[in-house]
């Protein structure tokens, strides 16, 4: 299985680059975590926001796989402990589908990728910084692997 985290935003900070490598480096082979980044649409005083939205759906839509399951991140979306996310980990695995995880860029994701997901995850109800989205993501999938294999990182 392989998991994408395809994300908008590309020229991240050499800490965000460094913290999603530690951890997608620590994730096994049958379980490996890559990163997909898009391109920001074009903003600025004029800008079409719904059109630079648009424009990072479509590219957001031909980075996941034609079979992948696809979970959209959503603040709005249903809230997973640590525990509900090892679980959904599993489930992923024995379906033997790859899974991408859609992360938008400052206006969120666009309605064409919300009716793609299957499901809706919030990481939290709090703003969090798109960088930081990518090491907290990597962090929490790894930390859910662990449960499911005994490792002592979890505790």
């Amino acid at each position: 299985m392989r998991i994408r985290l395809i994300a908008v935003g590309t020229r991240m900070p050499d800490w965000v680059t460094a913290g999603f490598q530690e951890y997608s480096k620590r994730m096994p082979r049958d379980c490996a975590l890559e990163l997909v980044e898009i391109p920001l649409g074009k903003r600025g005083k004029n800008a079409d926001t719904a059109r630079a939205m648009e424009q990072e759906g479509q590219q957001i839509l031909a980075a996941v796989g034609r079979d992948d399951r696809v979970i959209a991140l959503e603040v709005t979306g249903q809230p997973w402990t640590t525990e509900d996310l090892s679980r959904q980990l599993a489930n992923w695995r024995m379906s033997g589908q790859d899974v991408s995880l859609l992360v938008g860029g400052p206006d969120g994701l666009p309605e064409s990728c919300r009716q793609r997901a299957q499901a809706q995850w919030s990481l939290s109800r709090l703003t969090l910084p798109h960088p930081l989205v990518r090491i907290l993501l990597a962090e929490q999938l790894y930390r859910a692997w662990t449960i499911l294999n005994n490792h002592p990182y979890h505790r």
